[in-house]
């Protein structure tokens, strides 16, 4: 019986911490965008060109040691007033350390949720009361990039990121291997600088 309690726990406790529920927070904003776009996953200027500048910092839980980098949200905005029903869909670019919300948007992204011509209303709220769920990222005809970094160093040192990435799942394990040689298994996250 005791077992039994248990599985029924982890089952009822996964359901509510699933990415595609919807989940309610509140949100905040950068004034800046080129905040986000120098965010903790590394994306730099690129960052500024995804989505139309719609980018979010996410939570610890959200952004999974970098294996959220990339990740879309839809997030709508409470207030039936100022917002309308389809809010706006942001994509994951840095890292947020603020325990208030579990995202802060691109300004942009944050008057996205507003009703035409109330989108300086939305960002006198400061902070908005939001519902959001995971989606899938469009990227308008890409595909999946893996972009090899500068710092990147032969023989022994290999960073890259990878952009594009379009499901509603992260990129937590791959294999690299040169032709001809053995293959080397890498744990990694999404972003980030692995060792071969």
């Amino acid at each position: 019986m005791g077992l039994f309690l248990c599985v029924l726990f982890f089952l009822v406790f996964s359901a509510t911490a699933c990415d595609r529920c919807v989940h309610q927070t509140k949100v905040a904003y950068f004034s800046s965008a080129s905040a986000l776009s120098a965010g903790a996953c590394g994306y730099s200027s690129l960052a500024i060109d995804f989505n139309g500048g719609q980018l979010a910092a996410a939570v610890p839980s959200l952004y999974k040691d970098g294996a959220g980098c990339g990740a879309c949200f839809q997030i709508r905005c409470k207030n039936t007033t100022l917002c309308t029903e389809e809010g706006t869909r942001v994509i994951v670019t840095d890292l947020n350390r603020n325990n208030r919300t579990d995202f802060v948007l691109s300004s942009r992204a944050f008057m996205a949720m507003a009703h035409k011509g109330m989108g300086q209303n939305v960002l006198k709220l400061g902070i908005a009361d939001v519902e959001y769920k995971r989606v899938p990222c469009d990227y308008k005809n890409k595909n999946l990039a893996v972009r090899v970094e500068e710092s990147s160093q032969k023989p022994n040192y290999l960073a890259i990121k990878f952009l594009y990435q379009g499901g509603q799942t992260e990129i937590v394990a791959v294999d690299v291997a040169q032709v001809n040689r053995k293959l080397y298994h890498l744990n990694t996250t999404a972003i980030g600088s692995y060792e071969s």
